[in-house]
């Protein structure tokens, strides 16, 4: 399964112009004031908590806040090399894809939002006979191309001693996939939350994307700024950088309310959103400037190597080209003023 590297700017294009069909939150704008573009997706993390309690709306009051509502990765990555947000919540292997050729996105990551557990799993259809990764060979697996479930599909395939060759790949965001698993089109989906918990009521879990870390290929939620946005602006990173930090220390300390805004962003009953937190790992703050994640100022931590090793495993499936150097990496992890930022 070859990356059609070609057609990508032209995809590009045509997916490009679906954007303004994504939901928009326009709650709150005022042309007077300039806008903070932010892509969320709809998974439990500390950034629905963010949008829910407005907290970014009541620190940076001189600016309105634009949230937009993206199905992938992928599709935030396509969002920024239009220049159409300056935020976005992604995965770490549509990250790895972006800083590579030939997307090369100017774009920065300046925090975890959660690390990938239970939340994301491959999931096999009832009544399909499969029971093992190996049991996959020939059969119909949807995932979203270019999102962290589809490298954690290919991780687990390769695990398994299979090619993704040897598997009918296709390409569906979430919904979609759940949509052809009610028909029985697809024997297997490969997906994350609130999506897999649907999956599961009919269904066996293969492998989680936690087995997967523990093998040596984690996989991340991020939050990514645009560079070109965090030079101009970093007071603003500073201050998105603190809100993060502080959904975070609620979801540790406070997982009631914690549930109740996710419960409310995601359509979800509170008790299910509690369910699908206690499925992802989510990090002390103090956690987030060690030098296994974020770093500090000046020494950007172990993501880089994480990203590196993602986007060279990509590389190997022949989902892009090569992997960037280290330095480049490393050049992406925004680190200025940790840790003191979050001490603020």
């Amino acid at each position: 399964m070859k990356f059609p590297f070609k057609g990508l700017l032209a995809l590009l294009a045509i997916t490009v112009a679906t954007l303004s069909g994504c939901a928009i939150d326009h709650s709150g704008q005022d042309s007077s004031k300039p806008t903070i573009r932010i892509a969320y997706q709809s998974f439990p993390s500390g950034d629905l908590i963010v949008k829910n309690k407005r907290w970014l709306e009541e620190a940076l009051p001189k600016y309105n806040i634009k949230w937009t509502k993206f199905d992938s990765g992928a599709d935030v990555n396509t969002a920024f090399v239009a220049r159409q947000i300056d935020f976005g919540a992604i995965g770490s292997a549509p990250v790895a894809r972006g800083l590579s050729a030939p997307l090369n996105i100017a774009y920065q990551v300046a925090f975890v939002l959660d690390v990938a557990g239970d939340n994301e799993a491959l999931v096999a259809r009832n009544g399909t006979g499969i029971n093992t990764i190996a049991d996959l060979r020939g059969k119909r697996v949807a995932t979203a191309f270019a999102s962290t479930a589809h490298y954690s599909l290919l991780a687990a395939l390769d695990q398994a001693g299979l090619a993704a060759g040897d598997v009918d790949i296709i390409d569906l965001q979430p919904q979609a996939s759940l949509a052809a698993w009610d028909r029985g089109d697809v024997d297997a989906v490969y997906t994350w939350l609130p999506t897999l918990d649907k999956l599961r009521a009919n269904g066996k879990t293969l492998i989680a994307s936690k087995q997967l870390a523990t093998a040596g290929k984690p996989t991340l939620d991020l939050g990514v700024v645009s560079t070109a946005f965090a030079t101009a602006h970093p007071d603003v990173v500073d201050a998105w950088r603190q809100i993060q930090a502080r959904a975070l220390t609620t979801i540790k300390n406070d997982p009631q309310t914690a549930a109740e805004a996710i419960a409310a962003e995601m359509g979800i009953t509170v008790d299910d959103a509690k369910n699908q937190l206690s499925q992802g790992t989510y990090l002390d703050v103090a956690e987030l400037t060690t030098p296994t994640w974020l770093g500090v100022d000046g020494k950007p931590g172990n993501i880089a190597v994480n990203l590196q090793s993602a986007a060279q495993f990509l590389a190997a499936q022949q989902q892009i080209p090569s992997a960037p150097t280290l330095e480049t990496f490393q050049k992406a992890v925004y680190t200025k003023g940790l840790p003191g930022v979050f001490s603020q």
